[in-house]
């Protein structure tokens, strides 16, 4: 599908938010496991087909692999197992929102692990708003009782605390070997299919009840969501540049809370937009995108 970088960018923020409405229109007839692994089967379908109308080859090297591996684990299998197993207990806007905390959780994790990217005091404020946000988001005014909402919520967290992971263990083991990105993709999605195609009946074996809403949302979810949106994504950060395409982070959530209420008839409860304008005050914060721009200062000679 070929359109401009613009019309992939408007089309990257409308399937990754519509991908909670996705999943939770699947769990009307899979199992959240189910729903996982039919995701990432129907990614790393799509992505192998763009790999082989490119002609482009795999690589031999097994620690590249090994290393691929272990992103599956943190990329795919363990958010795309605990997003469908929230989304049985909380909204799917909801969901989207808590998606958004994902760059907050990789400068944590980076700061942790690379020492390029130790934590400065925009850093710092950026997560400390970030952090409320988070609290906001989960009402603990409410009081902390470990009902399924709560539970869910925390899985929702936990799911944006492996993509934070995951993105730090590529930039560490895996992009210093200059690999094709659609590779790194079909490797998470291929590694992913095979780990839940062993664990899905021992974790998720639940009869089957498919019907044209059911298939058609695992559709958009693993082609558009985790096929073709990768192919998207690669073209708009080498047109725009990585920065600029991750503001795609920004509006998922709002594609997310905008398509639950209008389909499902979801409630939005004032918490949650504030909460997620926390979260995204506290990435600009930490990018530095909120402090005034310095003007040189002119020297005459």
């Amino acid at each position: 599908m070929r359109f401009g970088i613009a019309a992939r960018f408007v089309a990257l923020a409308v399937v990754w938010g519509a991908s909670f409405l996705f999943i939770k229109v699947g769990l009307q007839g899979l199992s959240p496991a189910q729903v996982a692994l039919a995701r990432v089967a129907l990614g790393a379908l799509t992505i192998g087909a763009i790999l082989l109308a490119r002609k482009r080859s795999l690589p031999r090297d097994p620690r590249l692999w090994a290393h691929l591996a272990v992103v599956s684990v943190l990329f795919c299998v363990g958010p795309f197992l605990l997003y469908p197993w929230a989304e049985q207990y909380v909204s799917s806007g909801l969901a989207s929102i808590f998606n958004a905390t994902t760059p907050l959780l990789t400068m944590l994790f980076g700061a942790a692990a690379l020492p390029a990217e130790r934590l400065t005091r925009p850093k710092i404020a950026g997560l400390l708003l970030g952090f409320a946000g988070v609290l906001t988001l989960v009402g603990v005014w409410r009081g902390i009782d470990l009902s399924h909402e709560v539970l869910a919520q925390l899985a929702c967290l936990g799911a944006t605390t492996c993509y934070g992971a995951a993105f730090v263990y590529l930039r560490k083991f895996v992009s210093p070997r200059c690999t094709d990105p659609f590779v790194v993709a079909f490797g998470q999605t291929g590694f992913a299919t095979l780990i839940l195609l062993a664990t899905t009946p021992l974790i998720g074996a639940q009869p089957v009840r498919l019907n044209a809403s059911v298939v058609l949302s695992m559709l958009a979810l693993g082609v558009l969501g985790t096929g073709l949106a990768y192919a998207w994504n690669t073209a708009v950060a080498a047109a725009w540049g990585a920065a600029n395409a991750s503001a795609v982070t920004y509006l998922t959530p709002v594609v997310g809370v905008l398509l639950g209420a209008l389909v499902h008839d979801e409630p939005v409860h004032w918490n949650e937009p504030v909460g997620a304008v926390l979260v995204v005050v506290g990435i600009l914060a930490s990018h530095g995108r909120l402090s005034p721009a310095r003007q040189p200062v002119s020297q005459q000679v």
